[in-house]
């Protein structure tokens, strides 16, 4: 068995970082509770520079670790296990040594312990740090120049909410395959946030038309000529005679952009602008239409007729720039030419003073110009500000001084082709979702979700456009434990909670999910890149080389691979998450449980009875009568359940036979669901954040907020345990006296809790649910009022110690954190921020049992000191 991912750390360096993470992580895990160990990791990137990464679970203390050496790893990488038991010494020797060489040769013991977390590793390398990058088939084609080609037509019709003294003119999308009507109606309408306002776009099917080769190569050398000059306007990269532009045998992104005429100039046979589509390449020998036809205005490429210079684009080698020509004005090279505070003087003489040039023809009129439209990217979420010192001001030019490149061609056409990459990219991006949900409907499910959700879900938040898939990853992610949490619970019945949880951990950790992912071919759907209309790909040009690999992912779903790219493996995991959040927010429990399965994790909603393992009667142990009345009056069927959940590991009597841990370890998953989903049902039509949906669960999903409720409820009165937990249940009573418990959410605690208090919350919920026959709606009826109110938008706070950290970040504040030693069983912690300006710092340390309440009261009071400033 040969362990991969744990390879050079050059190029692939941070591939390398996050797999010896996780491998030490899992190898940490699965060390017995009682061991006392140390693991640490050490990743060399030169022989000069070393990061050094330690962790610890159950110690905080790093200093006194025994560093035994460094176990060398192809291309620089080391790992350092170090550990204080005999087990673990064998550990280290049999597994970790031999894991890092060719070939692994370990004992049963260290096969039992590190053989699941292994294959996981492995399996990463299977699918590697590359993944392929879609381009759907409807954009595609393979074509002959032997015979003519169809193209199916869609007209954009465009629509500006702002005013601008350039309005937009409608464009023709033809396409070599029909459009689904559903990927027509979600681009239609789509809102692109422009510099000065909103665009929409209208995309309706007109006639399909039908083009020789040679006709295609004239519409393709427009296009790719339009958008060079708008994407890069560099007169060394523009299209030249030589140009291929010709239908290949080969895969190559095939469709044409053409313009349309001015809808009262329209004749009865087409709406396209065929003149400009031939604007290029330019001819002076031309004919042209006008009355007054005569080729006497010199330019640099001939003389034409002035007709021509009307709308085009030309190129002025005396400084190099190219412009959009919009009309001839009437002045000439002997007009005067205001300076302003340098005086006045004419053209002629301006060019001759700044540029060197005799202007020959000086009593032709002047060209008025304007630089070109600068290409934005229009998908982003915040509207893009015009940039400082960019003008759209007219400019004067002599005829002779222009070479023209295009015409005719309005400056209407081109201000519009300037949005259509953005436009495209959106088209581009439903295709693949298209693409993504026909392949899902043809493996696993029959849920028709829109294809606007799948292109949600696999839109990472670094493209940072108006939705991501943040706020289905939530959902999905909460379903995936409670569908999995309720599979374990069920089939491993006579499993401690410890198992139950590392066997949950080996089905839905990221690095699991990521492999899911990726033996389903998912990532290649997956969009994370913020869109830069510079890298995009203008259809018909070959300049690129593009090469396109067709790759069948469903039975009637083909797709093609355009290149590889780097993916974190979080991400992919994340994806998958969020396809099941959005079956689940189309309320199809059957489906996501049916892509759960499709995705290789086995799980189902069937009914297993439940052991109970009590020899005496319920109501000798527990007030049951009392404890229903508190629970909206549930009637528990079976009461044994109820002593269950209220029965700590501590209590030993042997008429009891399992303590509240396994259900606690249910009801976890069922709460976290069950609330997440309320959530989601109450308030997914008021436009919250996917931070603020997941800041409201974190107050109500949280130990702190159980315990309280807890309290509230007087459960901590029927816990079974011992004096010991008795007696830590008494002090966290005490603690919480002066406080209000008319909420429980948030994070109002600043003493030591007792986490007893909290589990008993979940157990209960556990043995709801299994009692009820797995109906999570039971478990939220009769637990909500002890979690009431629950946070609402308007109640919500964000945690003292994430508030302090993002507004550090924000305004530039620099914070350090210091922690003493502890000092009669209190952990000491300092938080000092540091703001501009402000010459005395915000301090505040504070005292608690732990470090965590320690750190999150002191970044409380550091809070309340800046606000009040």
């Amino acid at each position: 068995m040969k362990l991969h991912g744990l390879g050079p750390t050059e190029t692939k360096e941070r591939r390398s970082t996050r797999d010896l993470i996780f491998f030490l992580t899992r190898l940490e895990a699965s060390f017995p509770p009682s061991t006392t160990h140390r693991v640490g990791l050490h990743l060399l990137r030169s022989q000069t520079s070393r990061s050094k990464l330690l962790g610890s679970r159950r110690q905080e203390n790093t200093r006194d670790i025994n560093t035994k050496g460094m176990i060398e790893v192809q291309g620089g990488a080391a790992i350092l296990i170090c550990c204080t038991r005999g087990d673990e010494e064998r550990f280290e020797s049999d597994v970790v040594k031999n894991a890092i060489t060719d070939r692994v040769q370990v004992t049963e013991r260290s096969k039992d312990i590190a053989n699941p977390f292994l294959d996981i590793v492995i399996n990463m390398e299977e699918y590697g740090n590359e993944h392929p990058s879609y381009v759907p088939s409807e954009l595609v084609n393979c074509s002959s120049n032997a015979c003519n080609v169809t193209y199916y037509c869609y007209l954009m019709e465009l629509k500006q909410d702002f005013q601008y003294e350039v309005s937009v003119h409608d464009i023709v999308l033809a396409i070599r395959s029909e459009l689904d009507w559903e990927i027509v109606d979600t681009l239609s309408g789509t809102p692109f946030d422009v510099q000065r306002g909103k665009l929409s776009v209208n995309l309706r099917r007109i006639e399909a038309i039908q083009l020789s080769p040679e006709e295609v190569q004239n519409c393709r050398r427009f296009q790719t000529t339009l958008f060079r000059i708008l994407l890069n306007p560099d007169i060394n990269k523009l299209t030249s005679v030589s140009d291929d532009f010709s239908l290949g045998d080969n895969p190559e992104i095939d469709y044409l952009l053409l313009p349309v005429t001015v809808k009262h100039q329209r004749p009865s046979n087409s709406i396209i602008n065929w003149k400009s589509v031939f604007s290029v390449p330019f001819s002076s020998e031309c004919t042209c239409d006008c009355k007054d036809h005569a080729c006497d205005v010199r330019i640099q490429n001939g003389s034409v007729c002035s007709c021509k210079l009307e709308n085009c684009v030309v190129y002025t080698p005396h400084n190099d720039f190219i412009y959009i020509i919009t009309g001839i004005m009437e002045l000439n090279g002997n007009s005067t030419l205001n300076l302003g505070r340098k005086g006045t003087t004419t053209y002629k003489e301006y060019y001759k003073n700044h540029h060197g040039i005799e202007l020959r023809f000086e009593h032709q009129s002047l060209l008025r110009g304007r630089s070109v439209f600068k290409v934005g990217n229009y998908l982003l979420k915040a509207r893009q500000k015009k940039e400082k010192g960019q003008s759209m001001s007219s400019v004067e030019l002599p005829p002779e001084l222009c070479s023209v490149i295009m015409s005719p061609i309005s400056v209407s056409t081109i201000y519009s082709f300037s949005f259509i990459p953005s436009i495209m990219h959106r088209l581009e991006s439903l295709l693949v979702a298209f693409n993504l949900k026909k392949m899902l409907l043809d493996q696993c499910t029959q849920n028709d979700i829109p294809v606007s959700k799948v292109l949600q879900v696999i839109t990472a938040k670094e493209c940072q456009e108006a939705y991501d898939y943040d706020y289905l990853e939530t959902l999905g992610d909460s379903f995936l434990k409670y569908a999995v949490s309720q599979q374990v619970f069920k089939t491993n019945q006579n499993d401690r909670e410890g198992v139950l949880s590392k066997e949950r951990e080996k089905m839905i950790s990221n690095v699991a999910l990521f492999n899911y992912g990726c033996s389903r071919r998912l990532q290649g759907f997956i969009r994370k890149e913020i869109f830069d209309p510079k890298q995009w790909d203008i259809p018909g040009d070959k300049s690129k080389s593009l090469l396109l690999k067709e790759e069948l992912v469903s039975s009637r779903t083909r797709v093609y691979v355009r290149r590889t790219r780097e993916i974190d493996f979080k991400i992919i995991a994340d994806v998958v998450e969020a396809l099941i959040g959005a079956f689940i927010s189309t309320e199809d429990e059957e489906a996501a449980l049916s892509f759960i399965n499709w995705i290789g994790i086995k799980v189902d909603t069937n009914i297993v009875p439940y052991e109970s393992h009590l020899s005496v009667a319920p109501e000798k142990l527990v007030q049951v009568k009392l404890l229903e009345s508190r629970l909206n009056s549930y009637s528990f069927q079976d009461p044994y359940l109820l002593v269950e959940a209220l029965t700590h590991s501590s209590c030993k009597r042997p008429d009891i036979g399992r303590c509240y841990e396994r259900l606690e370890f249910l009801g976890d998953a069922v709460l976290d669901n069950v609330i997440t989903m309320h959530f989601y049902k109450e308030y997914s039509n008021e436009q919250l954040s996917a931070e603020f949906f997941t800041n409201m669960r974190s107050i109500s999903v949280n130990n702190e907020c159980y315990a309280l409720s807890a309290i509230k409820a007087k459960l901590h009165e029927h816990i079974l345990c011992d004096s010991v937990v008795a007696s830590k249940i008494e002090d966290t009573i005490k603690g919480v006296e002066e406080l209000s418990l008319e909420s429980t959410f948030g994070w109002e605690l600043e003493t030591y809790f007792c986490e007893a208090l909290a589990d008993v919350i979940e157990s209960i919920a556990g043995a709801i649910f299994v009692d009820s026959g797995y109906k999570k709606e039971v478990v939220f009826q009769s637990i909500r009022p002890l979690l009431a109110p629950l946070v609402t938008p308007e109640t919500a706070r964000r945690h003292p110690i994430n508030e302090l950290q993002e507004l550090c970040q924000k305004n530039d504040y620099k914070m350090t954190e210091h922690t003493q030693a502890r000092e009669n069983n209190e952990t000491s912690v300092t938080i000092e921020v540091k703001a501009n300006g402000i010459p005395t710092p915000y301090k505040h340390t504070a005292k608690a049992s732990n470090k965590y309440t320690a750190r999150k009261v002191a970044s409380k009071e550091v809070l309340k000191k800046i606000k009040i400033c």
